[in-house]
């Protein structure tokens, strides 16, 4: 593991090793594609290797799914609940080493990678509650001695696509669903996180085999955009949940709906704040700072542009740019950092080509906008004050950039909200109840998540997640999100003797 391998001792806590086998097929590690490199975003040195799956490793592992869907869609829900309840004790019980590997290889500060394996344990209670209750309704039905009800019936199959960002939250609010709904799950983790995803699969394996049930029930794949175009091609997989860019995702978008398949979509978002001029100052400012730095601006809900009423501007901008200078920016498992590395070199050079356009647009940085000279991919959280009529500002550059704009009435700040392709997620400040009906309502943001009073990240699990627009319409994790993953069939059982037909026709 490199020269870092003393700093690695917890790797054996979760079944790492230097060398590991990125594939895991009808209840076996297996894998005979390219070795590939897991690299640390705090220095760019290697952390270890993994073997990646190839399409015949996906092919023999539908194979096995197909197979084991068979058995487990008929396992009575509660039951199923019930292993479900099990994978959560497994992530319990390793949350520390499972949090540290993913600030380690991700790049997030630790309270943030330790959050995130938290909301697959959260997940995992929620779908336990959820597996006594996938209720379908009771129809009146018009024709008498007739009775008309809905059923809920598992997919099959579900294929879970997830991204670098948040490499294995995004599994939990999937996976812990459609396993309770009776669904197998075919798993395709980012390329760049592939540990996190041998860790996870492996806690889950384990549950399995305790259970005596098929390992197909989960299957996981390390590999490239070949084996994602393979999932979304599958006419065996018939949801597929998909998080990651807006241009990729309408590329899934269409392969799916060629095959007539459904696709989730969890794709870009360009959020804002609003900032009243009765607003809270001091708890705006604070959710402002953690929604645009936090992550180091690589969340989807990240704050991308803050609209600041004219009458405060000058005061939440100010405390702004001062508590930029003061954000603590180095290595994500050191306590007190705030900002961690972006994930890769690609994305140094997407905040590099960023920090161009803006200025050529007539951004004025008000701080940050440089690269940080260091072995790791580090660069300055960033304030630029801009015209919202700049095309840069329709854009997610997904990175720590905030873009500020002055604002005067409320309609004015609803529609710079709404004015860009994305609708994810967005939050305004005021004490005023008839403004915060009015900015949740008909005429109000547009956005899939809609806030007041707090950040535009750091959603609870309990909520459908999702966006509307380019962010793609799908919705994941609470509520009744669940009804994506299972088909409704609308059942009339007839337990008379006559043969009335609806809207009263007489047919002889």
């Amino acid at each position: 593991m490199g020269s870092e391998s003393k700093s690695f001792d917890f790797f054996k806590e979760i079944g790492l090793a230097s060398s590991n086998i990125g594939s895991y097929v009808n209840g076996q590690w297996k894998a005979s594609g390219s070795t590939v490199t897991s690299v640390n975003p705090s220095n760019n040195q290697t952390i270890a290797e993994v073997t990646e799956a190839t399409l015949q490793d996906y092919e023999e592992g539908l194979q096995a799914c197909g197979e084991a869907a068979k058995t487990w869609m008929t396992i009575p829900a509660p039951k199923r609940g019930e292993i479900v309840r099990q994978i959560g004790e497994a992530l319990r019980a390793k949350l520390d080493p499972l949090g540290r590997l993913v600030s380690l290889e991700m790049g997030k500060i630790l309270a943030e990678g330790i959050g995130e394996v938290q909301e697959i344990i959260d997940m995992c209670d929620y779908a336990v509650g959820l597996s006594r209750q996938l209720n379908g309704s009771i129809i009146p039905s018009e024709r008498p001695d007739h009775m008309m009800f809905e059923v809920w019936n598992p997919l099959g199959i579900v294929g879970v696509i997830t991204a670098f960002n948040f490499p294995c939250a995004v599994l939990g609010w999937n996976a812990c669903i459609a396993l309770v709904c009776g669904n197998c799950v075919v798993w395709k983790g980012a390329p760049t996180t592939p540990l996190i995803t041998i860790a996870v699969t492996k806690l889950v394996a384990e549950v399995l085999e305790k259970n005596n049930l098929p390992g197909a029930i989960f299957t996981s794949f390390c590999g490239g955009a070949d084996i994602g175009q393979a999932i979304a091609k599958d006419t065996r997989i018939p949801l597929v949940s998909f998080t990651g860019s807006t241009k990729v995702g309408l590329m899934v978008q269409q392969t799916v709906n060629e095959r007539f398949g459904k696709c989730l979509l969890e794709l870009s978002g360009n959020n804002a704040i609003i900032v009243m001029d009765d607003a809270d100052i001091k708890l705006a400012v604070r959710s402002i700072l953690f929604a645009a730095v936090g992550t180091a601006g690589q969340r989807c809900t990240t704050c991308r542009r803050l609209f600041l009423h004219e009458s405060i501007y000058t005061n939440v901008l100010d405390q702004l740019v001062g508590l930029y200078k003061q954000v603590k920016i180095g290595n994500p498992l050191e306590k007190g950092t705030l900002v961690g590395p972006l994930h890769t070199r690609t994305s140094v050079e997407n905040f590099q080509k960023g920090i161009s356009v803006i200025k050529s647009q007539g951004g004025k940085i008000l701080t940050g906008g440089s690269v940080l000279e260091s072995e790791g991919n580090f660069v300055q959280p960033t304030i630029v004050e801009i015209s919202p009529d700049a095309p840069v500002v329709k854009e997610e550059l997904f990175g720590p950039v905030l873009y500020v704009m002055k604002f005067q009435t409320l309609e004015e700040a609803i529609a710079l909200n709404n004015s860009v392709p994305q609708g994810l997620s967005s939050s305004i400040f005021t004490q005023r109840p008839g403004t915060i009906f009015k900015w949740i309502g008909p005429r109000g943001s547009d956005c899939g998540i809609v806030n007041a009073n707090i950040p535009t990240n750091g959603a609870e699990i309990g909520g459908a997640f999702g966006g509307e627009k380019a962010t793609g319409g799908g919705r994941e994790a609470g509520s009744d999100s669940w009804k994506q993953y299972m088909r409704r069939s609308t059942c009339t059982i007839n337990y008379g003797s006559e043969l009335p037909l609806a809207q009263g026709i007489n047919f002889g």
